[in-house]
């Protein structure tokens, strides 16, 4: 009832109709949210795997390339996919973590870094 009298005596003073009071609501409402999101650090993304935490690397958050040399079709991975499709090869997996390479092939596969966020 509070907010009924409130918004009533609103029109009343300013001559404004209801609509215009919500309109004016509305854009308050979207401004703040603005001015909100603004304010909060935007994600970065890396491209250079020298430039990737250790840990990282194969995460969700990473994005791997797949290049099918049969199809020929190209296609995204995350890092966990990249790191299944490496599978038994420790030496290539311990050449990512140290950063040596940022590409590796299976029998049917080119898998390429491609970037991470951060």
């Amino acid at each position: 009832m509070k907010k009924t009298e409130n918004l009533t005596e609103e029109i009343l003073l300013n001559n404004k109709s209801i609509d215009e009071l919500i309109r004016i609501k509305m854009q308050q409402e979207l401004k703040s949210a603005f001015n909100n999101r603004v304010g909060k650090q935007s994600k970065v993304i890396i491209r250079d795997i020298k430039d990737v935490p250790i840990d990282k690397i194969f995460t969700k958050k990473a994005v791997f390339r797949v290049f099918n040399k049969e199809t020929q079709i190209e296609t995204l991975i995350n890092g966990l996919q990249a790191e299944a499709l490496i599978g038994m090869q420790n030496d290539v997996r311990e050449k990512f973590r140290r950063k040596e390479t940022d590409i590796f092939s299976t029998d049917t596969l080119f898998v390429k870094f491609e970037s991470i966020e951060l």
